[in-house]
């Protein structure tokens, strides 16, 4: 029995990349517009929020705090993943970015609890809130926050890390709305517990946001296949490719967002082209997938003993036990001569 060991890499070929038209400079000079201007409008909202007693405003200034502290997480998680990968660290730092989009998702999720308990409190004993500051404060907010949403869409909302400063932004400017319509209950009615049903409106909004990053950045980090590719369907698919005996230890994942990864071992049957239906297999994953990197262990299989059929009238060959102990199922394209490790 011979037998082949073929690694494929590919980076981007058959059309499909993982840039998606934009560049690491372009997302920092986005990301530092944006940067600018919630810093800026940050600290006159500090003042106003305390020269008019009002929570809404004071927790609008606190998320434009982890505004810009996400911003500026997803600046140093550009500048680290474009670093090349060297020593230890074989993909480099591309991780960072996932890093980042957690760090946002946990700090969205700590400031919700906070503001929850401020809410309630104030939805118990209510404070003066002077409505008109409120209101105009808000609606400026209301305009920065979109500008600041406009320039964050303008990067790679594609990468977790930055789609986790936009989420940050366009959270703060529900939250400027909700103040603004708080402010104007308050000068109208004079309710002034409109400003913590206010803060908790946005509340929901941040908790929402807060568990889908990290939620999704947890399942890059416990190395979950992508949404959209299903390894169990793929593996089955690759063992209807004819010369294919059967697929093993086959894993899917992402190293960073949009940078999807599979190795695999494929046994084909004897006498096959190794080489040809290596390539075969690249090119269904590319064009299907959009899965570019691979690493494939291709081997020829081997009949060691044979079966007999249920009515005996003739055998089957039976697939040698080619590894000690497989991770995930074992892929047969014959359910009759198959088994698993």
């Amino acid at each position: 029995m011979g037998h082949e060991h073929e690694h494929g890499h590919g980076h981007g070929n058959g059309g499909h990349g993982h840039s998606h038209g934009v560049s690491g400079d372009a997302d920092r000079r986005w990301l530092t517009v944006a940067l600018a201007l919630i810093g800026g409008f940050m600290l006159v909202e500090v003042v106003i929020g305390l020269l008019a007693n009002s929570l809404a405003l004071l927790s609008d200034a606190a998320h434009m705090l982890t505004d810009a502290a996400s911003i500026v997480l997803a600046l140093t998680a550009i500048r680290l993943a474009a670093r090349p990968a060297r020593g230890k660290y074989t993909y480099g730092f591309k991780r960072a970015e996932i890093l980042s989009a957690q760090a946002n998702g946990i700090t969205l999720l700590v400031l919700a609890g906070w503001l929850t308990y401020e809410a309630i409190r104030r939805l118990l004993d209510p404070p003066e809130v002077t409505g008109g500051l409120v209101v105009a404060t808000a609606i400026v907010g209301i305009v920065v926050n979109v500008a600041a949403a406009w320039a964050i869409s303008k990067a790679n909302r594609s990468s977790l890390n930055v789609e986790g400063a936009f989420q940050h932004v366009l959270n703060d400017l529900y939250g400027f709305i909700a103040t603004a319509v708080a402010g104007v209950v308050v000068l109208l009615t004079g309710f002034a517990r409109a400003d913590a049903i206010a803060t908790l409106v946005v509340v929901a909004l941040m908790v929402k946001a807060g568990l889908g990053l990290v939620r999704e950045s947890g399942r890059i980090f416990l190395e979950a296949a992508p949404a959209g590719v299903d390894p169990d369907a793929l593996g089955r698919r690759l063992v209807e490719m004819p010369g294919i005996d059967e697929v093993h230890d086959l894993h899917v994942w992402q190293i960073t967002s949009g940078n999807v990864a599979l190795s695999a071992h494929v046994l084909v049957q004897p006498g096959a082209d190794c080489h040809g239906l290596r390539q075969q297999i690249e090119r269904l994953l590319d064009h299907d997938y959009e899965i570019t990197h691979t690493t494939l262990q291709v081997d020829h299989s081997q009949l060691v003993s044979a079966a007999p059929t249920p009515n005996a009238d003739r055998l089957l060959p039976v697939l040698e036990e080619h590894c000690d102990e497989s991770h995930g199922p074992v892929h047969r394209e014959r359910p009759e001569v198959g088994h698993t490790h």
